[in-house]
Protein backbone atom coordinates (compact mmCIF):
# COMPACT_ATOMS: atom_id res chain seq x y z
CA UNK A 1 0.00 0.00 0.00
CA UNK A 2 2.88 2.29 0.56
CA UNK A 3 3.05 3.40 -3.13
CA UNK A 4 -0.78 4.00 -3.66
CA UNK A 5 -1.18 7.50 -1.26
CA UNK A 6 0.06 10.59 -2.86
CA UNK A 7 1.86 13.42 -2.02
CA UNK A 8 -1.36 15.69 -2.06
CA UNK A 9 -3.04 13.18 0.50
CA UNK A 10 -0.26 13.23 2.83
CA UNK A 11 0.34 17.13 2.70
CA UNK A 12 -3.56 17.07 3.48
CA UNK A 13 -3.38 14.64 6.49
CA UNK A 14 0.29 16.39 7.69
CA UNK A 15 -1.70 20.07 7.03
CA UNK A 16 -4.92 19.22 9.11
CA UNK A 17 -2.94 17.52 11.72
CA UNK A 18 -0.87 20.88 12.15
CA UNK A 19 -4.13 22.92 11.99
CA UNK A 20 -5.86 21.01 14.73
CA UNK A 21 -2.70 21.10 16.98
CA UNK A 22 -1.78 17.25 16.90
CA UNK A 23 1.46 18.47 15.29
CA UNK A 24 2.18 21.55 17.39
CA UNK A 25 4.67 24.85 16.55
CA UNK A 26 8.21 23.90 16.65
CA UNK A 27 7.51 19.54 16.53
CA UNK A 28 9.64 18.22 14.51
CA UNK A 29 8.97 16.58 11.37
CA UNK A 30 11.31 13.47 10.99
CA UNK A 31 10.75 11.65 7.36
CA UNK A 32 10.75 8.30 8.47
CA UNK A 33 8.31 8.82 11.67
CA UNK A 34 5.90 10.59 9.45
CA UNK A 35 6.24 8.42 6.58
CA UNK A 36 5.52 4.87 9.49
CA UNK A 37 2.70 7.16 10.65
CA UNK A 38 0.90 7.42 7.38
CA UNK A 39 1.68 4.36 5.93
CA UNK A 40 3.97 5.74 3.01
CA UNK A 41 7.28 5.80 1.94
CA UNK A 42 9.22 9.44 2.52
CA UNK A 43 9.07 10.39 -1.37
CA UNK A 44 5.65 11.71 -0.68
CA UNK A 45 6.14 13.03 3.13
CA UNK A 46 9.40 15.03 1.59
CA UNK A 47 7.08 15.96 -1.36
CA UNK A 48 4.64 17.38 1.20
CA UNK A 49 7.06 18.95 3.64
CA UNK A 50 8.31 20.98 0.86
CA UNK A 51 4.84 21.90 -0.18
CA UNK A 52 3.84 22.98 3.54
CA UNK A 53 7.10 24.85 3.61
CA UNK A 54 6.10 27.02 0.75
CA UNK A 55 2.61 27.75 2.50
CA UNK A 56 4.75 28.89 5.85
CA UNK A 57 3.07 25.74 7.98
CA UNK A 58 6.53 24.07 8.25
CA UNK A 59 10.10 25.58 8.45
CA UNK A 60 13.29 24.06 7.81
CA UNK A 61 16.18 24.65 11.25
CA UNK A 62 19.68 24.11 11.27
CA UNK A 63 20.78 20.58 13.02
CA UNK A 64 16.91 19.83 13.59
CA UNK A 65 15.49 19.63 10.17
CA UNK A 66 11.98 20.38 9.15
CA UNK A 67 10.04 21.69 12.06
CA UNK A 68 6.13 22.83 12.34
CA UNK A 69 6.45 26.67 12.12
CA UNK A 70 6.15 28.81 14.65
CA UNK A 71 4.27 32.26 14.15
CA UNK A 72 4.80 35.31 16.34
CA UNK A 73 1.44 37.34 18.41
CA UNK A 74 2.75 39.46 15.92
CA UNK A 75 2.50 37.76 12.60
CA UNK A 76 -1.08 36.11 13.91
CA UNK A 77 -2.55 39.57 14.41
CA UNK A 78 -1.54 40.17 10.45
CA UNK A 79 -3.21 37.38 9.22
CA UNK A 80 -6.82 38.95 9.96
CA UNK A 81 -5.31 42.14 8.68
CA UNK A 82 -4.54 40.06 5.28
CA UNK A 83 -8.08 38.66 5.02
CA UNK A 84 -9.29 42.33 6.21
CA UNK A 85 -7.86 42.83 3.03
CA UNK A 86 -8.00 39.97 0.67
CA UNK A 87 -11.24 39.30 1.05
CA UNK A 88 -13.37 42.02 -0.05
CA UNK A 89 -11.62 41.90 -3.09
CA UNK A 90 -12.59 38.40 -3.38
CA UNK A 91 -16.26 38.81 -3.09
CA UNK A 92 -16.55 41.76 -5.37
CA UNK A 93 -14.58 39.52 -7.87
CA UNK A 94 -17.28 37.19 -7.32
CA UNK A 95 -19.67 39.44 -7.65
CA UNK A 96 -18.32 39.40 -11.68
CA UNK A 97 -17.44 36.38 -12.04
CA UNK A 98 -19.67 34.14 -10.47
CA UNK A 99 -21.31 31.09 -12.20
CA UNK A 100 -24.74 29.06 -11.57
CA UNK A 101 -23.16 26.89 -9.64
CA UNK A 102 -21.44 28.90 -6.99
CA UNK A 103 -24.77 30.12 -6.76
CA UNK A 104 -26.33 27.19 -6.27
CA UNK A 105 -24.19 26.00 -3.34
CA UNK A 106 -23.76 29.64 -1.57
CA UNK A 107 -27.97 29.63 -1.86
CA UNK A 108 -28.73 26.24 -0.59
CA UNK A 109 -25.62 27.80 2.51
CA UNK A 110 -27.39 30.84 3.46
CA UNK A 111 -30.72 28.92 3.32
CA UNK A 112 -29.61 26.05 5.92
CA UNK A 113 -27.65 28.37 8.11
CA UNK A 114 -30.35 30.90 8.57
CA UNK A 115 -32.82 28.11 9.45
CA UNK A 116 -30.56 26.59 11.88
CA UNK A 117 -29.75 30.09 13.07
CA UNK A 118 -32.96 30.96 13.71
CA UNK A 119 -33.99 28.10 15.52
CA UNK A 120 -31.20 28.31 18.00
CA UNK A 121 -29.72 25.15 16.48
CA UNK A 122 -26.10 26.06 15.92
CA UNK A 123 -24.61 22.46 14.81
CA UNK A 124 -22.94 22.29 11.55
CA UNK A 125 -22.74 26.15 11.62
CA UNK A 126 -19.38 26.51 11.36
CA UNK A 127 -18.49 24.96 9.46
CA UNK A 128 -21.20 25.88 7.17
CA UNK A 129 -19.47 29.63 7.17
CA UNK A 130 -16.21 27.87 6.17
CA UNK A 131 -18.10 26.69 3.05
CA UNK A 132 -19.61 29.65 2.29
CA UNK A 133 -16.70 31.86 2.42
CA UNK A 134 -14.64 29.10 0.55
CA UNK A 135 -17.06 29.00 -2.11
CA UNK A 136 -17.33 32.85 -2.52
CA UNK A 137 -13.19 32.26 -2.76
CA UNK A 138 -13.38 29.97 -5.63
CA UNK A 139 -16.05 32.10 -7.05
CA UNK A 140 -13.49 34.63 -7.74
CA UNK A 141 -12.48 33.11 -10.64
CA UNK A 142 -8.85 33.57 -10.01
CA UNK A 143 -6.11 31.05 -9.11
CA UNK A 144 -3.70 33.81 -7.92
CA UNK A 145 -6.45 34.92 -5.45
CA UNK A 146 -8.40 32.21 -4.28
CA UNK A 147 -4.99 30.00 -3.07
CA UNK A 148 -4.02 32.56 -0.88
CA UNK A 149 -7.59 32.90 0.16
CA UNK A 150 -7.97 29.51 1.41
CA UNK A 151 -4.47 29.25 2.65
CA UNK A 152 -4.98 31.90 5.03
CA UNK A 153 -8.08 31.01 6.24
CA UNK A 154 -6.34 27.44 6.98
CA UNK A 155 -3.60 29.54 9.07
CA UNK A 156 -5.69 31.57 10.87
CA UNK A 157 -8.06 28.63 11.78
CA UNK A 158 -4.20 27.44 12.41
CA UNK A 159 -3.46 30.52 15.27
CA UNK A 160 -7.26 31.40 16.51
CA UNK A 161 -9.96 29.17 18.45
CA UNK A 162 -12.76 30.97 16.48
CA UNK A 163 -15.56 30.63 19.19
CA UNK A 164 -19.20 30.46 18.30
CA UNK A 165 -20.33 34.77 17.74
CA UNK A 166 -23.33 35.71 19.77
CA UNK A 167 -24.56 37.62 16.93
CA UNK A 168 -24.83 33.72 15.34
CA UNK A 169 -28.58 34.97 13.33
CA UNK A 170 -26.97 38.45 12.49
CA UNK A 171 -24.17 36.75 10.64
CA UNK A 172 -26.31 34.77 8.41
CA UNK A 173 -28.23 37.40 7.39
CA UNK A 174 -25.16 39.00 6.40
CA UNK A 175 -23.91 36.24 3.94
CA UNK A 176 -27.71 36.38 3.02
CA UNK A 177 -27.04 40.07 2.05
CA UNK A 178 -23.73 39.28 0.53
CA UNK A 179 -25.02 36.24 -1.71
CA UNK A 180 -27.83 39.34 -2.92
CA UNK A 181 -25.22 41.68 -4.11
CA UNK A 182 -23.23 38.44 -5.89
CA UNK A 183 -26.59 37.19 -7.67
CA UNK A 184 -27.24 41.13 -9.30
CA UNK A 185 -23.13 41.07 -9.90
CA UNK A 186 -22.78 44.29 -7.69
CA UNK A 187 -18.98 44.13 -6.78
CA UNK A 188 -18.75 47.54 -4.72
CA UNK A 189 -21.71 46.43 -2.83
CA UNK A 190 -20.20 42.61 -1.78
CA UNK A 191 -17.02 44.45 -1.19
CA UNK A 192 -18.48 46.35 1.20
CA UNK A 193 -20.68 43.73 2.71
CA UNK A 194 -17.60 41.57 3.16
CA UNK A 195 -15.26 44.34 4.77
CA UNK A 196 -18.45 44.83 7.31
CA UNK A 197 -18.48 41.21 7.72
CA UNK A 198 -14.85 40.68 8.67
CA UNK A 199 -14.98 43.56 10.92
CA UNK A 200 -18.20 42.39 13.60
CA UNK A 201 -16.78 39.03 13.55
CA UNK A 202 -13.32 39.93 15.04
CA UNK A 203 -14.17 39.73 18.71
CA UNK A 204 -14.95 35.38 17.41
CA UNK A 205 -11.47 34.81 17.11
CA UNK A 206 -9.01 34.30 20.32
CA UNK A 207 -5.66 33.21 20.06
CA UNK A 208 -4.57 30.13 20.19
CA UNK A 209 -1.70 29.37 22.60
CA UNK A 210 0.40 25.79 21.82
CA UNK A 211 -0.92 22.62 23.61
CA UNK A 212 1.31 20.17 24.85
CA UNK A 213 2.37 17.47 22.05
CA UNK A 214 -0.46 15.02 22.01
CA UNK A 215 0.68 11.50 20.93
CA UNK A 216 -1.74 8.30 20.11
CA UNK A 217 -1.93 5.84 17.45
CA UNK A 218 -0.78 6.00 13.52
CA UNK A 219 -3.41 7.61 11.70
CA UNK A 220 -4.92 6.88 8.18
CA UNK A 221 -4.49 9.32 5.53
CA UNK A 222 -8.00 11.21 4.39
CA UNK A 223 -7.54 9.95 1.42
CA UNK A 224 -11.37 10.77 0.97
CA UNK A 225 -10.88 14.89 2.41
CA UNK A 226 -7.82 14.89 -0.16
CA UNK A 227 -9.51 14.44 -3.12
CA UNK A 228 -12.58 17.00 -2.11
Amino acid sequence: MRGHISAHAVCTAIRDEIVSGVLPPGSRLVEDLLAARYGVSRVPVREALRTLQSEGFVTTRHHAGACVAELTDQEAADLLDIRAALEPLGAARAAVRRGSAHLKVLRGLVRLGRERSRRGHPADLRQWDGWFHETLAQAAGSPSLTAPLTQLRRKIEWMYVIEPPARVTASWEEHAALLDAVVRRDADRARALMAAHIERSLPAYRLRRPAPAVSGPKRAVNTARARA
